[in-house]
């Protein structure tokens, strides 16, 4: 039985190459240079040409056929397991087609996408020196946060931000946002745009997801149905996927430096509002987490209403299926080397510290 799969020269061909991607993803520099710098944005720029002018999200169209070919599938193995005995069906043959479809999706997605998650990334790029931080250093971070979203909280208007509920029209500041931003970041010049409203979007509160990229056609999706005030920040942080920037904490911040660079006040409020949740979080993790009290009670009756409005959101979308949906993301996020798994989001704010250690808290 084992001679049968090492005669087979597919797939010995596809293990080769999957073990040469998984060394490869070793070297962060290489990986830096020849891919994420090299041959990622080429593809990346090539599949946006091909499939952003289409109306809506080829992907999640590849997305449902893949999902019905499983399914299919499924239920011609429940068939075999009916009328057959298991011994058929858990064949040798069976197993090395179903290794080869494996290893040829690993190596499809590590090629078209998965290998910037082994990047070296924004601190190499912007010298920062991500480490441990202190309370402190949490707490003045986010003072600073709060003193920024509530400046900004004064100066949306409730009408006007509700034109961000039009798709074009957000996905046009968008783009906005990051040619502003790459004056000051050349690293963050966005081309070729392929946004879209996720074709998922009724059924998106089953799987917790606000927007996502798909690595197979370089398109970047949006769930329409979330707050307005967060439409900004997704948006921009499905951008900076396109650009190569895998993992969610790094997005993140590309996501805050784009919103940060923008002209546009629901860019900025989006970014300070994002930010600051995730900061205020990590104060009421540590051990005198009382010092929230006063950032409680100093903030802007906007902001408030925003943040039980989207509570309120929460409450209602609140399902069975989604705990699972986020358990099988996080064990993802892992084996593509994060290993905080769904935690990495929240680590966008030691990103954020190191920022303002190295240019002070006015760079906030």
């Amino acid at each position: 039985m084992f001679k049968a799969l090492f005669r087979d020269r597919y797939l010995i061909l596809l293990l080769l190459v999957a073990v040469l991607l998984r060394l490869f993803a070793l070297d962060q520099s290489g990986v830096e240079r020849i891919y994420t710098v090299g041959v990622y944005p080429v593809l990346s720029r090539i599949f946006r040409a091909v499939f952003g002018w289409v109306p809506f999200s080829v992907g999640d169209v590849v997305y449902f056929l893949a999902f019905a070919w499983l399914v299919w599938k499924t239920w011609k193995l429940v068939l075999v397991l009916k009328h057959r005995r298991g011994s058929n069906l858990l064949s040798w043959e069976l197993f090395r087609k179903y290794l080869k479809l494996s290893l040829l999706v690993y190596i499809v997605f590590m090629s078209l996408w998965g290998m910037n998650y082994y990047r070296q990334g924004l601190p190499a790029q912007l010298g920062l020196k991500v480490e441990h931080y202190s309370v402190q250093d949490l707490f003045d971070v986010t003072m600073v946060l709060q003193q920024r979203l509530n400046s900004f909280a004064e100066k949306v208007d409730s009408v006007q931000r509700l034109t961000f509920n039009q798709n074009d029209f957000l996905f046009r500041r968008g783009e906005e946002a990051y040619q502003t931003a790459q004056r000051q970041y050349p690293f963050l010049a966005y081309r070729q745009p392929s946004l879209k409203p996720s074709l998922y979007t009724p059924v998106g509160h089953w799987f917790g997801f606000t927007g996502y990229y798909n690595p197979f056609t370089a398109e970047a999706q949006l769930r329409t149905t979330i707050p307005v005030f967060l439409k900004p920040f997704v948006i921009s942080h499905e951008m900076a996927h396109q650009l190569g920037y895998a993992k969610e904490n790094e997005a993140s911040f590309v996501a805050y430096l784009t919103c940060k660079a923008s002209a546009d006040v629901n860019f900025l409020y989006s970014a300070y509002f994002e930010l600051y949740r995730d900061a205020i979080f990590e104060c009421r993790l540590t051990p005198n987490k009382e010092i929230t009290e006063p950032l409680r009670r100093n903030i802007h009756p906007r902001v408030r209403i925003d943040a039980h409005d989207l509570q309120l959101y929460l409450l209602r979308n609140k399902n069975f299926v989604e705990p699972f949906m986020s358990g099988f993301y996080d064990r993802y996020l892992k084996f593509n080397n994060q290993p905080k798994g769904t935690a990495t989001y929240d680590e966008v704010i030691a990103y954020l510290i190191a920022y303002m250690k190295k240019y002070g808290k006015d760079a906030i």
